[in-house]
């Protein structure tokens, strides 16, 4: 390993935390300031903001080293904060905050993705696993997103809770960080079962 490769490597882990701390800070004043009042944005902006991130993964090389060098371990134990965002949509259910079908899919949903977490982690195998997790996760983060979509479209009068703060940030900052790290971390999974066959 060259030390050029090493400087190249700081300097991208530099530049991807920097960008996260960034966009977590934007996202947390846009939400306490309350800035977002229509439920309606929400879904094609958490849609926005994974495809970007996505985006930068495949078309830069550095980026994608970066992220290729993170375990997939880790980029699993993260989505352990899927249990705060499940329960966080269950408790809003339960004081008629949220609409039911919305809760069921996607706070249960996000509940069942942070148990299979430690689950993931602790049975024997490698790339396999992982795949297997992000692939649920994935699907979790679809179903969500479009059930929400879906309810405001109806115009579900309860689907507008979701733009009250601290709840706004789980699909302002929470769900794009999400989906983009399973997007990630399955082409990661895919290429290492590639190799091994």
């Amino acid at each position: 390993m060259t030390q050029e490769y090493i400087n190249d490597s700081e300097q991208t882990e530099r530049w991807f935390v920097m960008t996260l701390v960034v966009w977590a800070g934007c996202a947390f004043f846009v939400a306490s300031r309350g800035a977002i009042t229509r439920q309606i944005i929400l879904g094609p902006l958490a849609i926005l903001e994974t495809a970007i991130p996505v985006a930068i993964y495949f078309w830069n090389t550095r980026f994608r080293s970066y992220v290729n060098s993170i375990d997939l371990k880790h980029l699993t134990i993260f989505h352990l904060w899927r249990l705060l965002a499940g329960f966080t949509f269950v408790a809003y259910g339960q004081k008629q905050f949220l609409p039911s079908t919305f809760v069921h899919n996607a706070g249960y949903g996000d509940v069942l993705v942070g148990l299979l977490v430690p689950v993931v982690l602790l049975l024997p195998g490698g790339a396999g696993k992982y795949l297997f997790f992000h692939i649920v996760g994935l699907l979790d983060f679809v179903l969500a997103v479009g059930t929400g979509l879906t309810l405001t479209l109806l115009g579900t009068p309860l689907m507008s809770n979701i733009t009250a703060y601290p709840v706004v940030l789980i699909p302002l900052l929470g769900v794009p960080v999400s989906g983009a790290m399973h997007v990630m971390a399955l082409d990661i999974a895919w290429k290492q079962l590639r190799e091994k066959n």
